[in-house]
């Protein structure tokens, strides 16, 4: 009776121990005996209970969050600087033999390569330059996982954490510099206005009447407003021959028939 129960208890516990069934996005490492066999999976994965032993391995790409690191930048500016990597593992075989834990190691990898990488940036490129150095972040982590099977796609450097003081700092700068471009914008129009001004001098030098109209023109200009006092300049022209003649009216020219 014991036998029986034996062999039914091994009936039982046998095709459990023997028998796995991968998903497609999964692989299998099989030790057999303490030696690694080929990769094996998807579907079906026979096993010889007591010698064999798997370790699943799953190919689809890892999302591993980077938790905040104080960075010292290149300008010395503390900052606190949190990313994100994603991952996905392409040799399941040295995956699980050339590393311990290769989410571990990932994440220790990810970690050390963001302060250094980011502490040879000044605070400016830290800011403005993110697209450059999540390239370099991939390009250096890539290079440390590549032995172990992993494969780093993309790092993207999420969020940016400075002093209030450092902020105020740079918003002050920030002030200062559209005030400074407002001055030369200015100082470009009227640098523009007064060529105009100079052309139109020109124009309107070389025929007095000219200047006259213009006067009887901003004068209608003026008056369109409905004021009630205008004070316009009387042009010297009109006057001139009164100057010169001191208050008498000019003689008339001589008559040449006489």
């Amino acid at each position: 009776m014991a036998i029986v129960v034996v062999l039914v208890l091994l009936a039982l516990v046998v095709p459990g121990t023997a028998v796995r069934v991968l998903r497609e996005y999964e692989r299998a490492v099989v030790f057999r005996l303490g030696r690694v066999l080929e990769v094996k999976g998807p579907g079906v994965v026979l096993l010889i209970p007591v010698v064999d032993r798997m370790v699943r391995v799953g190919l689809r790409t890892v999302t591993l969050k980077v938790p905040a690191q104080e960075v010292i930048t290149r300008d010395n500016v503390p900052a606190r600087v949190t990313a994100v990597a994603y991952f996905r593992v392409l040799d399941a075989d040295r995956a699980i033999v050339e590393v311990e834990d290769f989410l571990a190691a990932t994440m220790q990898i990810a970690q050390t390569t963001l302060r250094s990488v980011l502490g040879r940036a000044e605070l400016d490129t830290l800011l403005s330059d993110r697209e450059r150095l999540n390239e370099d972040l991939q390009k250096v982590i890539d290079l440390q996982t590549e032995p172990w099977g992993v494969k780093v796609t993309t790092v993207e450097i999420k969020d940016v954490e400075i002093p209030e003081s450092m902020q105020r700092a740079i918003a002050r700068q920030a002030e200062a510099e559209r005030e400074r471009r407002a001055k030369i914008i200015n100082a470009e129009g009227e640098f523009q206005a007064s060529a105009k001004l100079a052309e139109a001098a020109d124009v309107i030098s070389r025929n007095p009447t000219a200047l006259q109209l213009r006067y009887l023109q901003t004068l209608s200009e003026v008056g369109a407003e409905h004021n009630s006092t205008v004070v316009f300049p009387l042009p010297v022209d009109l006057i001139r021959p009164f100057l010169e003649s001191g208050g008498n009216p000019p003689k008339p020219p001589p008559d040449t028939n006489a």
